[in-house]
Parts: structure tokens; C-alpha cells; sequence
């Protein structure tokens, strides 16, 4: 079963982020909660944890990229 990784939303005002640093790469093994990405927005910087165990298929955007708000940004399979 896929899951997808979304950009949180982490403000009222928040509409983006911007994805820092990848702490995994595809094909890395993942469990639930462990530190997956860096997101920066214009407040603060913010590590997203994995919402699921499993394989990451797909990172969807690469570092230094904006990404709006609940837009999916990695699969984990």
C-alpha cells in the first residue's frame, strides 16, 4: 500500500515550503516517526517524519524546491 508523504501545514497563513535537505534518499528502508525531510517556510525549519513504514519509491521534489501546502512530496511503499 502507498503512502504518501504530504508538506505539512504547519501556520494558519502558511500556503508553501521549501523542501532543505532530504535526511533519506529513494530506495532507503524507513519506520514510522523516523526524520524524513527538512522543510524550511518563512518561520521556522521543520523535520517531517515518515507517516508510515517502508520503502521510499519516489522522492517527488528535489532540495530547494517550493511546494504548496498538502502537495504530496515522497511515496513510501
Amino acid at each position: 500500500m502507498a503512502i504518501n508523504v504530504i508538506m505539512p501545514k504547519l501556520g494558519l497563513t502558511m500556503e508553501n515550503g521549501t523542501i532543505s535537505k532530504w535526511l533519506k534518499k529513494e530506495g532507503d528502508e524507513v519506520k514510522e516517526g523516523e526524520p524524513l525531510v527538512e522543510i524550511i517556510t518563512d518561520k521556522i525549519t521543520y523535520v517531517v517524519e515518515s507517516p508510515g513504514s517502508g520503502k521510499i519509491t519516489k522522492i517527488l521534489f528535489p532540495e530547494e524546491t517550493v511546494v504548496n501546502v498538502t502537495d504530496p512530496i515522497a511515496i513510501i511503499e
